[in-house]
């Protein structure tokens, strides 16, 4: 993520000093860096969300219980027999 931001930070840099050498207004070029700082923000926010998020996902995989609701529970144990209701052979 950081390699993105960095770029970021230097297109909002770079874009005002083109713009300004090709002939645009100052105000122009100041009105494009805001926005491009703007936007490099609102995605650097986006990316850290969604780092955090995968790193819950990873971390939630990665447990020794993980989607398992009852812990006490034999995995391949099948429980849906009744407690206290037996079942006769034959009928």
């Amino acid at each position: 993520m950081s390699d993105v931001v960095r770029w970021g930070a230097f297109s909002c840099l770079m874009v005002p000093v083109v713009l300004v050498v090709y002939g645009t207004s100052v105000g122009g070029a100041a009105a494009a860096a805001l926005g491009l700082a703007a936007v490099t923000a609102t995605c650097r926010a986006l990316l850290r969300h969604s780092e955090r998020t995968a790193a819950r996902c990873r971390a939630r995989t990665d447990s020794p219980h993980a989607g398992s609701h009852d812990s006490g529970t034999v995995p391949g144990a099948h429980r849906s027999a009744r407690r206290g209701s037996r079942r006769t052979q034959g009928g």
